[in-house]
């Protein structure tokens, strides 16, 4: 039966009084996806703002803001420049056409630009400077340094610099995506009027380092060191004269541009993936031109050259007061000043998983004997290391499968694999996510290697991204028994992103989910038309049909006179069907607490409609990036984890899992050492208003914490009564 009839019989049997006279999918009830995205920004931006935060901090968001709206406009604005060209007429969750969601993206990308710029200029610049770290203008420099900066110029930078000129004899040159690029106009000895572009070096630094010099002993006896930076493009700016010998130097504007990176690969024509992919990545760099960032100050005759040569719409242009492609403050946070830096703390390891690691008898009793919870940053990722580690070199373990979605260029998980199937001659059958949006390049690579080593390695279904994250380890235990130990996660097997995304990872000796595991391996590789399992939810498959009877189930109970209650935290919420779903819930009586951290196209508190839901959205230092979806059950409550957000994606268009916590003790700790310190006391959380606008909530400074410090202090202190284990 489809979602849309089974909600007609819903509505049916409700109760005259609560049956919903409103149709659900009014687009007045919806929050556009786009522009719920760049809300978000504005909120990383407000972290960025956040004087409670060390200096270095903030400067990490603010290169946040900048590199995060770089993403949006190659995928998702470039996907709508496509829908445009295409004339595609179908409207976005909250009615609109593609053509006016670019319109209203510009006005709103122009506003977050001009404060994140102010935020830079009127705040976060001054701060360093005060902290003894300056960005100085080449016109700033005294001689001395303006020597130094120079001979790095003529020994470093001009080697690397190609000037490529614009004239009948010359096409204008291609600009690649997300460079930075001088347009300079020169003059020759007949007083002639020539263009040029010069190429920003990507592989030097963009702040270029002057020698730091001491300031006066402070108060503790310690001498803080100043630290001086230039822009590299000023540097070349100022020193173009021996790239254009012989001619005079008129005019330097800084450009960058963005491309639109939103590939479609046609799986069913390719013939083999992996080649396809690999031109996939090579064409991003020909793509539509979805942004043109000049400064303010360019001239017409500039603009007018760069717009029509590049063949972008004024409607792409966007104009800034300073410098451009601010993500490049990333480089600062390296700055070795730990007082202006964040605490580093030491991850929570559970004591029953201390132990040696050469004993991996240890670690696989510990499975068998209960499920583990493990919630990062605050409890370390070493185990999930260590578990395939041990995998990889234990002699009773006969076969290894597992799925890599983004696993980093220094992964120590691919190389246990390898040594899995290479020194210890074990079957190792990996998923590589090919398709892992702007990991593709990484992925190819441990692809390639994998296969050469004799790992079976398949890149998913057609049509599909397999984006859950499971490992399965199969072995013969001391009493002859075969057994399947699994890790299953809310996040990638990334030991780098493991530090700072929080996430929950959980392992199992579960015989029904380890059977769940090899039937779901077994569709990722093979051939199967498999339409059910024991435990585990499966998009494309069951999940969106299982989480519909569960949203259903609370509504029932709330008919026949309980209490229906839903928590759903997770990243994203988009997909309309199970909107309608939760508004049909709220309009029965059924409270609901979501936690969404990015896009929410859900609008809670309209009368008659979504009274009962309310949305906050946590940000902090951490990434909140797990799914937990938790759901009263009339007081046996029901707990899902995973890797799926509530997006057509991901539910349709995705193999996501999650995965069911049945210790009801652990379910229990979950909802009230986690999920509820969310929702109650919390100052990093902003609340989602009826109009789509966010509202930080300001609460009792007495009693108020911070959700992500008040995880920390546990971690440090080793207070684990909230001990998830």
């Amino acid at each position: 039966m489809s979602e849309e009839k089974v909600i007609e019989q819903v509505f049916e049997n409700l109760p005259e009084v609560q049956k919903p006279s409103p149709k659900l999918d009014d687009p007045d009830f919806y929050i556009n996806r786009e522009l719920s995205l760049i809300d978000f920004q504005e909120r990383v931006l407000s972290e960025a703002k956040t004087t409670k935060y060390p200096l270095l901090e903030r400067v990490k968001f603010l290169a946040y803001v900048y590199h995060n709206l770089d993403e949006f406009f190659m995928v998702r604005v470039g996907g709508l420049h496509m829908q445009n060209a295409a004339g595609v007429s179908e409207l976005s969750i909250d009615g609109k056409t593609p053509a006016e969601q670019l319109a209203q993206i510009r006005k709103s990308a122009e506003k977050l630009y001009a404060s994140s710029q102010r935020c830079w200029k009127d705040e976060i610049e001054p701060a360093l400077e005060e902290s003894g770290i300056q960005i100085l203008e080449y016109s700033e420099l005294n001689e001395k340094q303006k020597n130094a900066v120079d001979n790095y110029y003529d020994e470093t930078i001009f080697p690397t610099l190609t000037p490529l000129a614009f004239d009948p004899g010359h096409p204008f040159p291609h600009i690649s995506n997300l460079s930075l690029n001088l347009a300079v106009f020169i003059e020759d000895a007949k007083k002639q009027r020539h263009f040029a572009r010069v190429k920003v070096p990507s592989s030097l630094p963009r702040f270029i380092p002057i020698k730091r010099s001491s300031g006066s002993v402070k108060k503790d006896g310690t001498v803080p060191f100043n630290h001086y930076f230039v822009w590299i493009e000023e540097v070349i700016a100022n020193n173009l004269q021996n790239l254009f010998p012989g001619m005079s130097i008129l005019e330097v504007h800084p450009f960058r541009i963005v491309r639109n990176n939103d590939m479609e690969i046609q799986e069913i024509e390719a013939g083999d993936l992996l080649e396809t992919m690999e031109e996939s990545v090579r064409q991003r760099r020909f793509g539509a031109i979805v942004q043109l960032a000049v400064n303010r100050n360019i001239t017409n005759e500039a603009l007018s050259l760069l717009t029509s040569n590049l063949n972008v719409d004024k409607n792409d242009v966007y104009m800034f007061d300073g410098a451009l492609g601010l993500s490049a403050l990333m480089e600062l946070s390296k700055i070795d000043r730990f007082d202006i830096k964040r605490k580093q703390f030491i991850p929570y390891t559970p004591p029953k998983l201390r132990f040696d690691p050469s004993f991996s008898e240890d670690f696989f009793s510990i499975i068998r004997k209960e499920d583990i919870i493990l919630h990062h940053p605050y409890d370390s990722f070493d185990p999930v290391v260590k578990f395939i580690n041990l995998a990889a070199e234990d002699p009773r373990v006969l076969t290894i499968k597992q799925t890599l979605y983004r696993t980093g260029p220094k992964s120590p998980i691919v190389p246990a694999l390898l040594r899995a199937r290479r020194d210890f001659n074990k079957q190792v059958a990996v998923l590589v996510e090919l398709k892992a949006r702007f990991d593709e390049e990484s992925n190819i690579s441990w692809a390639k290697r994998l296969e050469d080593e004799g790992v079976h390695v398949t890149y998913g279904l057609v049509g599909l991204k397999t984006h859950c994250k499971v490992a399965l380890v199969v072995r013969q235990d001391e009493d002859d028994v075969i057994r399947r130990y699994l890790h299953l996660g809310t996040g990638n097997y990334n030991n780098i992103t493991a530090h700072s995304y929080e996430d929950f990872g959980f392992f199992t000796c579960d015989p029904e989910i380890g059977a769940d595991a090899t039937d779901l391996f077994n569709y990722l590789t093979g051939y199967s038309a498999i339409q059910k399992f024991r435990k585990l939810l499966v998009a494309p498959i069951t999940l969106r049909e299982n989480l519909t009877n569960l949203i259903l189930n609370e509504i029932e109970i709330q008919k026949n006179g309980g209490k229906g209650y839903m928590i759903l935290k997770m990243n994203a919420l988009v997909d309309q069907k199970i909107i309608k779903l939760l508004y049909l819930a709220s309009q029965a009586g059924v409270n609901i607490d979501l936690i969404v951290r990015g896009i929410s196209c859900i609008k809670p508190g309209i009368p008659g409609v979504s009274d009962n839901i309310r949305v906050i959205s946590v940000l902090g230092k951490y990434l909140e990036h797990s799914r937990v979806y938790y759901f009263n059950n009339n007081r046996k409550p029901i707990m899902l984890v995973g890797s799926a957000d509530l997006m057509p994606r991901n539910l349709n268009n995705r193999v996501e899992v999650l995965f069911p916590i049945s210790n009801i003790k652990q379910i229990k700790n979950i909802k009230k050492e986690v999920l509820d310190i969310y929702l109650k006391k919390n100052i990093r959380a902003w609340s989602l208003n009826s109009d789509g606008s966010y509202e930080w909530i300001s609460e009792d400074p007495e009693n108020a914490i911070d959700v992500q410090e008040h995880f920390i202090t546990q971690a440090e202190e080793g207070n684990k009564h909230r001990n998830l284990l």
